[in-house]
C-alpha cells in the first residue's frame, strides 16, 4: 500500500539484523551495568558498545532526512525503522543516534541553526558524542497551551537575559547533555503566535540550575526529567534560532516528524508486547488448560492484531502524507496517531501484563516500564485533549466549507 525503496527496504533488513545479533543480548547487561553502577543516571558502557557496532554497520543517524547527516530516508521509509527500535525502546534508539529529544533538536540546528550552532553542537551531536534536551514545558502554567510560557528572554545589548523555570526537561540528566534547546518570550506583548522564540543555550550557563529529576511512575529514567531554574541567565543574542517571534514555527517543523517517531516506537513496543503476552499464555496452564486456550485470552490476542494494524496504518499514512504533501496539510492525520498509537499500545501493554500476572508488574519482563512510558506519551509533545481538539476544528472547518460551496 505504502511504497517504499529497494534501498529502505534494504536498511529494515540490516536492522532486524541488528536487533538481533547486539540489542536483544545487550539487554541484561545493560540492566546489570545500571544495577551494578547504583546511579539512576549511569552510562553503560555496553551502550557505547552498541553505538560503535552500529555505526560500522551504517546505522546510524538514520531518522535524519538531509544525507548530509543521514541516509535521507523520507518520512515513510524511516517510520518503519522506528518501529523496529520500539521493540528495545530503552536501547535501540540511543544506539543508532536516532533517540529523543536528540532527534529533534538536530532537526532544528539543521534547519534553524546558524553556522556556528551546526559547528559546536549539531556535528558533536551527529556524531553521537553529546546529548542535549529541550526546555518548553513550565510547572506553573497549563502547557499545553503553549502561549502561556512565562520564562522571559529579554534583550540586552549584544545578549538575551533568561529568567524562568522549566520541567520536564528530558535529556538534562543524561551524562553526556552539554546544551539545551529553550523556549520563552522575547515579545510578551505581541500577537499570540509571534511572542516565543527558541535560543541555544550551553548547559553549563551561568545561571542555569538542575533542580531535581522528575520521575515516571517511580522509574528514574537514565535520561532524566530535570526541572530547570534559570536566574539571569545571559547568552549572545547570536543564541537565537532562526528569528525574534519563530519560536511556534520552530515547533512545528520539530514535533511533525517527532510525533511520527513515538508513534511508530510504541507500535514496536505493542508489537513485542504482544509476543511476550502469546509466549506466556502458551507456556502458562490454569484449571487443566493453557491460558492460550481461553476465549478471553484469545480476544485480546485477535484484538491486539486488529489495532496494532490499524494504528500502524494510521501512522504510515500520516507519514506518507508529510512526504508528499507537506506536514501542513497532514495536521489531521498527525494529531490522530498521537492519540491513536499510544492507546492502543497502552491496551495491549496492560492485557499483556494481565497474563502475566505478578511478574508483568515487577522488572523481570519490560512491561511495566513500557506501560509507564507509553501513559507518559499520552501527555508528551501534546496532550490527547489538544490533539483531539485540533481534528474536531479541522472536521467543522471542513464541513462547513462543504456547505458553504452548496
Amino acid at each position: 500500500m505504502f511504497d517504499v525503496s529497494d534501498r529502505a527496504k534494504e536498511y529494515q533488513e540490516r536492522l532486524l539484523s541488528f536487533m538481533d545479533e547486539h540489542v536483544y543480548p545487550a539487554e541484561a547487561v545493560y540492566e546489570a551495568q545500571m544495577r551494578e553502577s547504583g546511579d539512576p543516571h549511569f552510562h553503560p558502557p555496553v551502550l557505547e558498545e552498541l553505538k560503535a557496532e552500529a555505526r560500522k554497520q551504517g546505522l546510524w543517524n538514520l531518522f535524519h532526512p538531509d544525507p548530509r547527516w543521514g541516509p535521507g530516508l523520507t518520512n515513510l521509509e524511516y517510520a518503519m525503522l522506528a518501529e523496529t527500535m520500539g521493540r528495545s525502546a530503552h536501547l535501540a534508539p540511543e544506539a543508532t543516534n536516532c533517540n529523543a529529544p536528540d532527534t529533534g533538536n538536530m532537526e532544528v540546528l539543521t534547519l534553524f541553526g546558524t553556522e556556528e550552532h551546526k559547528e559546536k553542537w549539531l556535528k558533536p551531536l551527529l556524531a553521537g558524542e553529546i546529548a542535549s534536551a529541550f526546555a518548553m514545558t513550565e510547572p506553573a502554567v497549563a502547557s499545553s497551551d503553549a502561549r502561556n510560557i512565562e520564562m522571559r528572554m529579554v534583550r540586552d545589548g549584544d545578549d538575551y537575559v533568561l529568567n524562568g523555570r522549566k520541567w520536564w526537561t528530558s535529556n538534562a540528566l543524561h551524562k553526556n547533555c552539554r546544551v539545551l534547546i529553550v523556549m520563552g518570550k522575547t515579545d510578551p506583548d505581541g500577537p499570540s503566535h509571534r511572542q516565543q522564540s527558541m535560543m541555544v543555550v550551553p548547559l553549563d550557563t551561568p545561571g542555569v540550575t538542575l533542580l531535581r529529576n522528575l520521575p515516571v511512575f517511580g522509574y528514574q529514567d537514565r535520561e532524566g526529567h530535570a526541572e530547570v531554574l534559570f536566574e539571569d541567565v545571559r547568552v549572545p543574542h547570536t543564541a537565537l534560532l532562526a528569528g525574534e517571534g519563530d519560536g511556534f514555527m520552530i515547533s512545528q517543523a520539530r514535533l511533525g516528524p517527532g510525533r511520527i517517531h513515538h508513534c511508530m516506537r510504541s507500535i514496536g513496543m505493542a508489537e513485542r508486547a504482544l509476543d511476550l503476552l502469546i509466549d506466556r499464555a502458551q507456556s502458562r496452564t490454569t484449571f487443566g488448560a493453557p491460558l492460550s486456550e481461553r476465549a478471553n485470552i484469545q480476544d485480546w490476542i485477535a484484538e491486539a492484531r486488529i489495532e496494532i494494524d490499524m494504528a500502524r496504518l494510521l501512522t504510515l499514512k500520516a507519514a506518507h502524507l508529510m512526504d508528499t504533501v507537506g506536514n501542513k496539510q497532514a495536521r489531521t492525520e498527525i494529531a490522530a496517531i498521537k492519540v491513536a498509537a499510544p492507546e492502543v499500545a497502552l491496551k495491549v501493554v496492560d492485557r499483556a501484563i494481565q497474563v502475566h500476572g505478578g511478574a508483568g508488574v515487577c522488572d523481570d519482563f519490560p512491561l511495566a516500564s513500557m506501560y509507564a512510558h507509553l501513559r507518559t506519551l499520552r501527555l508528551a509533545d501534546g496532550p490527547d485533549e489538544v490533539h483531539k481538539r485540533t481534528i474536531a476544528l479541522r472536521e467543522l472547518r471542513r464541513r462547513e466549507t462543504e456547505r458553504n460551496a452548496r
